[in-house]
């Protein structure tokens, strides 16, 4: 009997003891109520209670935690129906606010949630819940961080995950995006054929400029051209003048010490002098613009005593008569 109840309290010792020993995990907390009140918190690690007055009533952990929330219908500014979800990311900071401040924790994040959203997007327009999610996300984690501090809850994060119209709004959408796009393409293409019609008249403009320039300095090239051929010509003409006066000059010293040396010599120059005269009316008559010269008879003893004065002016004043004698006489009286 006595071995019994040896067992008995063994037993009861045992149990007791195993029950006054709780080891809590890293990251997590406990709370213990002794009698029906709050107690103490249990930290990471091994605690002691006393069994039979002490309970665990609430074991959770603080580390940060994902609370999905589902899609719910919201209302905008201009009266659109939408569908928003969004992911909050939380943590709780302080166990015992978390436990005796609210029941079912979870469930008030999530309806508490739910309405900071609807309130959010009732403030907006439909384009401006695209176009500010960021803003839209900065305020619920503002509302919902001062909200949630009264159970000890500390959220770190919200995201916004989908925004949808309803199947009537996103059809409106799509064909305002169609006609925006259209509108943007004809505004493109007109810009498009604006700068190529810019483009080309400014092209033509600068061709005509320098087929202009070319044209100028084409004219001024054949100007400098033609003025040089002109100088060139009448240097050559000058030339040729000065070559020519040379050459008589030459010719007539020539003619003038073969006179001065040869007495036989001034004979033959008159009669060269007459036949060239006479040869030079036959040249004139003779040629394809045929002229009618009417000379007078009465004329030549006249040019050929010209030439004989300008003989004998080369000869040194020599007085003798052209043809070796005095001048022959021409009967220029008509025969009656």
């Amino acid at each position: 009997m006595e071995q019994l109840f040896l067992l008995v309290f063994l037993a009861l010792g045992g149990s007791a003891v195993a029950g006054s020993v709780r080891v809590i995990s890293q990251g997590n907390e406990a709370l213990v109520e002794r009698l029906g009140s709050y107690n103490k918190k249990l930290e990471p690690g091994l605690n002691f209670v006393i069994p039979f007055l002490d309970k665990t009533v609430y074991r959770e952990t603080i580390r940060e935690k994902v609370l999905d929330i589902p899609p719910q219908k919201c209302i905008t500014r201009d009266n659109v129906g939408i569908e928003v979800d969004a992911v909050v990311y939380w943590r709780i900071v302080d166990m015992e606010k978390a436990w005796y401040k609210v029941e079912n924790l979870q469930s008030a994040m999530v309806n508490l949630v739910l309405t900071q959203i609807r309130s959010e997007m009732g403030q907006l327009e439909l384009d401006q819940t695209f176009t500010a999610r960021s803003q839209i996300n900065e305020l619920l984690l503002q509302d919902l961080d001062i909200a949630t501090d009264p159970w000890g809850v500390k959220v770190t994060r919200v995201e916004l995950r989908d925004i949808i119209p309803s199947q009537a709004v996103r059809e409106s959408m799509e064909l305002q995006m169609s006609a925006e796009r259209r509108k943007r393409a004809a505004i493109l293409t007109s810009e498009g054929d604006r700068e190529s019609a810019v483009n080309s008249a400014r092209g033509k403009a600068e061709a005509q400029i320098l087929d202009a320039e070319a044209r100028q300095k084409a004219t001024i090239l054949q100007a400098e051209a033609q003025q040089k051929t002109i100088v060139l010509q009448a240097q050559a003409e000058r030339q040729q003048q000065v070559l020519k006066a040379q050459a008589t000059a030459e010719a007539l010293q020539i003619i003038t010490n073969t006179m001065k040396t040869e007495p036989g010599a001034k004979e033959a120059l008159q009669f060269l002098l007459a036949q060239n005269y006479l040869e030079m009316g036959t040249k004139i008559g003779s040629s394809d613009s045929s002229k009618v010269m009417f000379m007078d008879p009465r004329s030549i003893p006249a040019t050929l005593e010209g030439m004989r004065s300008i003989v004998s002016d080369n000869t040194g004043g020599n007085s003798n008569p052209l043809f070796g004698g005095e001048m022959p006489t021409v009967n220029n009286n008509r025969p009656n």
